[in-house]
């Protein structure tokens, strides 16, 4: 082998291990203590991180959950997170919150379309990469891990945007991740049952009161991720401590 297939020989297994890190993000998150990762970046232990504890476990009991908190403290990361846990069923060792035995449908929604698929379809899925013979698909460097991505169907008219995309699941089924936004209205939350369902930013209370109704026959839970940027809106208030409502 001469010098120069052995250093690109060498190039393409760095490359395959940095890939492989990348799209297995999930495995990283809150571990049992810190741990320095191979680009020298810390991952902070669980214990650090309280009130996302707080709120996994709470799904053990409640249905209806809010990470209501300021930005930049990892409210997307948490949501991405439980919703990951649920559409692979890689419960971890730690979780004491809601557990699905089987495969699940679920939906994942942000404010626009476009906030969508550039936030909440990227920290779930990673980039929109070519797949070979004209098709695209995702690099698998989000939350869920890049082995356990299967079919994707696109939105029409709008570039890039998954529609419905096919998960793993350890028994060996498939789990169904449907994606949507607020921007496409009440409507388009009607029809069928869902296990779960992730809110990411503060949803209209008509689009709200739809999920409810889509999860009340499947026992399944939803879940919002937001900071309150409108004030005591009707969703914010549904979440307020009866003392703190202002007066009617």
């Amino acid at each position: 082998m001469s010098d120069r297939e052995a250093r690109e020989r060498l190039a393409l297994l760095l490359a395959e291990k940095k890939k492989r890190h990348e799209q297995r993000k999930f495995f990283r998150m809150f571990p049992d203590e810190d741990t320095i990762q191979i680009d020298g970046s810390t991952t902070f232990a669980r214990e650090k991180y309280p009130k996302h504890l707080e709120f996994f476990s709470l799904g053990a009991t409640h249905s209806e959950r809010c990470f209501m908190a300021a930005n930049r403290v990892g409210k997307t990361v948490g949501g991405a997170f439980e919703t990951t846990v649920h559409l692979t069923g890689r419960y971890p060792h730690w979780w004491k919150g809601k557990r699905f035995e089987n495969p699940v449908r679920w939906w994942a929604a942000g404010k626009t379309n476009e906030t969508s698929r550039d936030i909440v379809q990227k920290e779930l899925l990673g980039e929109v990469v070519p797949v070979g013979k004209g098709r695209k698909g995702f690099s698998g460097a989000g939350m869920i891990p890049g082995q356990d991505i299967g079919a994707v169907t696109w939105k029409q008219g709008v570039q890039d945007f998954a529609d419905v995309i096919k998960i793993k699941h350890v028994s060996g089924g498939w789990s169904s991740l449907g994606m949507k936004s607020f921007q496409q209205g009440r409507g388009s939350f009607e029809g069928t049952a869902q296990h779960g369902i992730w809110l990411d930013e503060e949803c209209p209370l008509d689009v709200y009161g739809e999920c409810l109704i889509r999860t009340a026959t499947t026992e399944g839970i939803v879940i919002l991720t937001f900071t309150p940027l409108e004030g005591l809106s009707e969703t914010v208030l549904q979440f307020m401590p009866a003392d703190m409502r202002p007066a009617e």
